[in-house]
């Protein structure tokens, strides 16, 4: 049977090719590839967009959270609490600074960090929380916030998988001090490269970030602190302009797909749950399957891609052995680890292929 595209970035490119070329060749023929004018067109869109005063474009999602955690003057010793279910960038950033991850285990429907567990990791050497808005849809913030502000810290929200979800009314990256998100190609909002932003409605935060991701500088050869070469390319602004059109819509339909996905689903597995309040822009539609490895293999058989996201938490990755964390340290995470698979997902899914999929699968865990 006909293989079916795990991310289609085709169908997209196709309906947006003559703003994309249009955009594109402005900036080949205005010649600015690094800050050009698209950059501070795209910030002030993305702000607007996620509703706060300030946007800092950066590089890469990982350079997001880095400039986010610089900014916060997070440094040797430092305590930042997480989850130790996401991608390596979460904790790689905080150890990158000299700083220590604090793990807490997640919630087991959302998969996002428990509140509930936060304020006991809590000690005087914490500095900030990083909860992480994970396959979609962000983190219970409320509580989150509400703990962060007895305490009197700094909350940083990793929504490089959420970019364009709600919660209680307000977008992600809206939700916390500072929100990073990613434009990675297969993000809900990528580019064609990497990429990456910061939002913030603190101006001294944002003034902070926009001379970090330029070396730390705040006019040309004057460097008040130390930063990094952490700057959007032009031509990825110009792309991003042209995907911000249809975005909008690329999110309705995400949520629609989404749905379905869990309609024909749910008696055959465990699907994602949007928690009550809510939207999720499903960057990743994950199930829960005994067998794993089979059940990947027996739908590979038939032309359906699946990936892991993840299959090991940081606790258990080699590099954060130093922390001294072993099996069951958090079990929750450990379980998830083990079951999760990610289906096919972006907003051209047509009713054919979701049924061919939901078909399978069913006819695999039979």
């Amino acid at each position: 049977m006909r293989a079916i595209d795990f991310i289609d970035l085709k169908t997209q490119q196709q309906l947006i090719f003559p703003d994309l070329d249009r955009r594109m060749k402005a900036v080949l023929a205005h010649g600015q590839y690094i800050m050009g004018p698209e950059i501070g067109a795209l910030e002030e869109e993305l702000a607007a967009y996620v509703g706060v005063r300030h946007c800092i474009s950066v590089a890469s999602g990982t350079d997001a959270l880095l400039v986010a955690l610089m900014a916060l003057e997070i440094g040797p010793g430092d305590e930042v609490i997480t989850s130790p279910f996401t991608f390596i960038a979460t904790g790689e950033t905080i150890v990158l600074l000299g700083a220590v991850p604090v793990f807490v285990d997640i919630d087991p429907v959302t998969y996002n960090l428990d509140p509930a567990k936060i304020e006991q990791a809590i000690t005087p050497r914490t500095k900030a929380i990083l909860p992480v808005s994970l396959y979609g849809q962000c983190a219970d913030f409320d509580r989150i916030n509400e703990v962060a502000k007895r305490h009197c810290l700094p909350v940083v929200e990793d929504a490089c998988q959420s970019f364009g979800a709600t919660y209680k009314g307000k977008t992600s990256c809206a939700v916390s001090s500072i929100g990073c998100t990613s434009f990675f190609p297969s993000k809900p909002l990528g580019g064609y490269g990497d990429g990456g932003a910061c939002f913030t409605d603190d101006d001294e935060f944002a003034t902070r970030m926009r001379q970090i991701r330029v070396h730390g500088q705040d006019r040309r050869y004057h460097h008040p602190r130390l930063g990094i070469n952490g700057r959007l390319d032009t031509l990825q602004a110009a792309i991003l302009l042209a995907k911000l059109k249809v975005f909008p819509e690329e999110v309705k339909a995400r949520g629609r797909v989404g749905a379905r996905y869990s309609e024909l689903l749910k008696d055959v597995c465990q699907v994602p749950e949007v928690a009550q309040g809510s939207t999720s822009v499903y960057a990743q539609y994950t199930v829960q399957v005994e067998k794993r490895d089979e059940v990947q293999k027996r739908l590979s058989e038939v032309g359906i891609p699946t990936a892991v996201h993840y299959p090991v938490p940081l606790h258990l990755q080699p590099v954060f052995g130093e922390l001294g964390l072993g099996r069951c340290s958090f079990p929750v995470s450990e379980s998830a680890s083990d079951r999760v698979m990610s289906l096919p997902m972006h907003p051209y899914l047509e009713e054919e292929t979701l049924v061919r999929i939901a078909a399978a699968l069913q006819e695999v865990l039979r």
